[in-house]
């Protein structure tokens, strides 16, 4: 099957991408399309909502964090049982860091990489003919980066949805829809992004509002007219890490959630098993595993559970004695000796590392990180350069353990050593993405 492709971007952060691209999923699939969606850059969060609306599962295409082949393996993957791929944009559409050409993260490298087209999402709740010279500019930015169309959003009434539409059909570019103010439609928020998708107890219900929303408010035929072939000829692996050991024990449950699709599938493409398992439960890492991960999420919304899972702890301690463990930011966090929660109160963790953390005094870390080991992990062997992303409030205590990593940001500037290790226990706040492909 050769599947059609768009980009669901905006100016901005904020704008309603995922609204829009929600809605779409929702409203499309409900057409008997059969459409998959990925999301530009590192965040977690989204493709589990992307998820919830087409019924299969999401995954991230970052331009910075992978190498060329894994993002072109990525969407060869996807296109093999899809007529649509619908791809939401991260931030601004030309929003990424400074790097080459196709390499800076932007959702337009994916754009002009796969000769997509994009559907530009405004949000005009504070202007009206204005959003015109918006369109022209992103319209003439970069000429392998094709604007198919625009959906305006926080449309205020009927005469605004026309001045607008009036002023940007004057460009050439055509206006697709125009959704309302609307409450109803706003997904909740906290400090990592919205609220996830497996908190939410109604969410079809809401994702069938929005596919309501999107049928009476976007032209779905002129999205589906607009979309085009994937130019995308990639048959090589989906892969980002080597699996971590044949018998993988996967932290799995309201405190840990962030791991990304591709190096599941990847996992258990080269044959490793996946066995998950509670800690919030009080479930211990099961026995036969070889190898523990416990990957990022809220541990911080959980502490004084997990600091009160004395079987999940006991059990841990017992498996780290002979066999790797990793933790990734909030995995980190719960191998340190204890956490400090938003009111100041500390729980303690497992101990199997000598940091704590605090969420009492916030500070916002936030950016792509690239790391060379200094150790043999679960990540990678001593000396291999992993890209990955860092995204947490908590402030760290050091503990006196051993560096994990040698880290540096974006632009190759060093943002010194990061991470702990202490016999088969190692963790890190950056969350690994893929091995970076050497020349």
């Amino acid at each position: 099957m050769t599947a059609r492709g768009l980009i669901i971007a905006a100016p901005n952060s904020g704008a309603g991408k995922t609204t829009v691209t929600l809605g779409l999923l929702a409203a499309l699939k409900r057409k008997g399309i059969a459409v998959k969606a990925a999301k530009a850059g590192p965040d977690y969060i989204d493709p589990a909502f992307h998820a919830a609306a087409t019924g299969t599962q999401g995954f991230n295409l970052d331009t910075w964090a992978m190498p060329p082949s894994l993002v072109d393996a990525l969407v060869a993957e996807s296109m093999r049982d899809c007529e649509l791929l619908v791809i939401e944009g991260v931030m601004g559409l030309f929003d990424g860091v400074p790097a080459p050409s196709g390499r800076t993260g932007a959702a337009a490298d994916l754009a002009a990489r796969f000769a997509v087209p994009v559907f530009l999402v405004l949000d005009v709740g504070a202007q009206a003919q204005s959003a015109a010279a918006v369109v022209r500019g992103f319209s003439a930015h970069d000429p392998n980066v094709t604007i198919a169309g625009v959906i305006l959003n926080r449309v205020g009434s009927e005469r605004h949805r026309s001045l607008v539409t009036d002023a940007i059909a004057q460009l050439g570019v055509r206006v697709i829809g125009g959704l309302p103010r609307e409450e109803r439609i706003v997904l909740p928020e906290r400090h990592l992004g919205l609220v996830q998708a497996s908190e939410h107890r109604d969410l079809q219900a809401h994702l069938e509002r929005l596919a309501d929303m999107a049928e009476r408010h976007i032209d779905l035929d002129a999205v589906l007219a607009s979309a085009r072939p994937v130019e995308c000829a990639a048959s090589g692996p989906v892969s980002g890490l080597p699996p971590p050991g044949q018998r993988i024990a996967l932290a799995a449950d309201a405190a840990f959630t962030f791991i990304y699709p591709h190096l599941l599938a990847s996992w258990r493409k080269a044959g490793a098993e996946i066995a998950a398992f509670s800690p919030l439960a009080d479930e211990p890492p099961p026995e036969t595993c070889d190898v523990c991960w416990l990957p990022g999420g809220y541990p911080e919304l959980h502490a004084g559970t997990l600091a009160a899972a004395r079987t999940f702890q006991t059990a841990l301690v017992r498996f780290a004695h002979t066999r790797p463990v990793h933790g990734e930011c909030g995995g980190y966090m719960v191998l340190g000796e204890g956490m400090e929660d938003a009111a100041g109160v500390r729980h303690a963790m497992t101990g199997l590392l000598g940091h704590s953390t605090s969420f009492a005094k916030r500070k916002l870390h936030l950016g792509y990180r690239e790391a060379r080991l200094r150790a043999d992990s679960p990540i990678g062997p001593a000396q291999a350069i992993v890209r990955g992303h860092e995204f947490h409030y908590a402030t760290l205590m050091a503990g006196g353990d051993e560096p994990l990593a040698e880290l540096a940001d974006a632009q190759g500037r060093s943002v010194g050593t990061a991470g702990g290790r202490r016999g088969h226990v190692t963790g890190t706040f950056f969350h690994a993405i893929a091995h970076k492909e050497m020349k």
